[in-house]
């Protein structure tokens, strides 16, 4: 198992990045150089589904994402700055100047104004320490006064753009970049947070659906069950699609077995509230969600009585899910689904998808969900499990892209019953994804 990492930051921090994460051969780097640090907020969305975690170059990237909720602070962090950095730089600016500086300012650094004084005692220091992220303007306001006031020789900054700035103003900047140390220290970290990531979702996830008692007094009729099949009918195709197995429990109950990866992507594309709607729908009948996660299935199906339980006192239309460590979560419909930019993919394909009379609506979740599974190489029987459509279906896609060049024949694959083997396709149009350069999953 290889843990994909994507690196965001200036293109010479990411350079820095490079030489350590050689260092580490379960690692596969995907990086993502911007010029402007506000680029972060495009960069994440459209590729979450290539990186399991995220290296930011410095503090102010991670935090810009974390408080525009483009990733989760679980999902990322950020080699911090340390006084090593700062006097490496500092030495640096003195050799290039050619002279000793007795004054200077400094943005970013994490550590204690004390901490620096003490090191350097006979330097007059200015200090603008943050946390989060502030706008570059602020900062470059702040160096830019105490140098027209003659109060700083020459200015320390951490952030690339500040540099640039202040440069292009013909003032004397140096820009810190991250130790290789702490680089290392935080790749091995968000290293194991990987590999728990995708332990994580091998875990057991049970699906909990009860059936509300009928507002209407009904007796026994035939319509009342035909509903009871509708409900059932739908339940199956649910589980069928997170690739589970369905239990009726008794008492208006239904279980569905599955794993936590499958079911926190129907999740993410708001299959539950899709299937609570349909239900509605289709058979008249109000049900309630509760889904469970645990390292056993004995765990799993207790977190998801509990879930249910929950769910009982919340208002219509919200799912409550129960993990391993009892941490109760209510799930609100979600604004976004897991995709990529259907548009972008039309552009670039948009002619051999109308030889092969598919839509990129298809193409786009093809897409997707090859890149969620890690799957360059695919038969008609897996396509058919992706898109929830029978083989026969999935065949006319395969022989559609194959036949418009996005898609090759690569070899067959032995069924285990009689019969032709099935063939295997190699997707082509994912061959310039990052995620699987150089790479055989």
């Amino acid at each position: 198992m290889k843990i994909r990492l994507g690196v965001v930051g200036a293109r010479d921090s990411i350079g820095i990045v490079r030489k350590v994460v050689k260092e580490f051969h379960e690692i596969i780097m995907l990086p993502f150089p911007y010029d402007s640090m506000e680029e972060v907020l495009d960069i994440i969305p459209k590729n979450r589904l290539q990186v399991d975690q995220w290296f930011f170059a410095g503090q102010a990237p991670y935090h810009l994402a974390v408080d525009h909720q483009v990733i989760r602070a679980e999902e990322g962090s950020y080699a911090p700055l340390n006084s090593s950095s700062i006097y490496k730089t500092l030495l640096q600016a003195q050799l290039q100047e050619n002279r000793i500086f007795h004054s200077i300012s400094l943005d970013t650094f994490q550590g204690t104004e004390s901490e620096l004084r003490a090191e350097l005692p006979s330097m007059e220091l200015h200090t603008f320490p943050y946390s989060g992220y502030i706008p570059v303007e602020e900062i470059v306001k702040f160096h830019l006064e105490l140098f027209e006031q003659g109060k700083v020789e020459v200015v320390i900054t951490c952030i690339k753009r500040v540099d640039n700035i202040l440069k292009d103003m013909g003032i004397p900047c140096y820009r810190v970049a991250p130790d290789e140390n702490s680089i290392r220290l935080i790749i091995q970290y968000l290293k194991q947070r990987g590999v728990s990531q995708w332990y994580r979702k091998a875990q057991i996830a049970i699906t909990g659906i009860e059936v509300l008692p009928s507002t209407v007094d009904e007796q026994f009729s035939y319509k009342v069950k035909y509903r009871e099949l509708e409900l059932k009918r739908l339940l199956l195709e649910y589980a069928e699609s997170v690739n589970g197995s369905f239990v009726e429990m008794g008492d208006s109950r239904y279980f569905i077995y599955a794993t936590r990866g499958e079911v926190e992507l129907q999740l993410k594309e708001n299959s539950l509230f899709t299937l609570i709607n349909q239900v509605d729908l289709r058979s008249r009948f109000a049900i309630k969600i509760g889904v469970g996660y645990g390292i056993t299935s004995l765990e799993s199906e207790q977190n998801t009585r509990l879930a249910i339980q929950y769910a009982r006192s919340k208002q219509a239309g919200s799912i409550i899910t129960v993990d391993e460590n009892k941490k109760v979560s209510e799930i609100e419909q979600q604004e976004y689904e897991i995709s990529y930019d259907g548009r972008s993919l039309f552009e670039e394909w948009g002619n051999q998808l109308k030889e092969a009379n598919i839509s990129s609506a298809t193409l786009n979740r093809i897409h997707s969900l090859a890149l969620h599974y890690r799957k360059m190489d695919i038969t008609s029987n897996e396509l058919a499990t992706w898109m929830n459509s029978t083989d026969r279906n999935a065949r006319r896609i395969l022989m559609e892209l194959e036949s418009a060049g996005l898609v090759e024949i690569k070899g067959e694959e032995q069924s285990g019953q009689r019969g032709r083997p099935r063939k295997v396709y190699r997707l082509g149009f994912l061959e310039n994804e990052k995620s699987f350069e150089n790479t055989n999953w």
